[in-house]
């Protein structure tokens, strides 16, 4: 796996690890997500709004709607909330729990 990706914070950049592209195997067989789709739903997990999601991977708003409804039709969910879960469940983003910090803060 190639880890290495940054996004840009309204405090500055920081370093997460992300896989180029991760494979699940789900109820119909693997599910790929690109490297994008990954960014995009991680970002998404982390408490970003689409439009943050957008500024932080310098792309349109509409760009990151159209990788999150590929996301949505790939793990067979219907929002953000089933998505991460989905997601976390198959392995294919890490579940790094946060609670009362967004958008990275510690």
């Amino acid at each position: 796996m190639n880890y290495s990706s940054g996004y840009k914070h309204k405090e500055g950049w920081t370093t997460m690890p992300m896989p180029s592209m991760m494979r699940a195997e789900g109820a119909q067989g693997a599910v790929r997500l690109t490297k994008r789709e990954i960014e995009v739903l991680s970002l998404i997990a982390q408490g970003f709004s689409s439009q943050e999601a957008a500024q932080n991977l310098v792309v349109s708003k509409r760009t990151v709607d159209f990788h999150l409804a590929n996301v949505y039709d790939k793990l067979q969910v219907n929002n953000r909330v089933q998505a991460f879960r989905a997601a976390t469940r198959m392995g294919l983003i890490p579940f790094e729990p946060s609670f009362g910090h967004t958008h990275g803060e510690s």
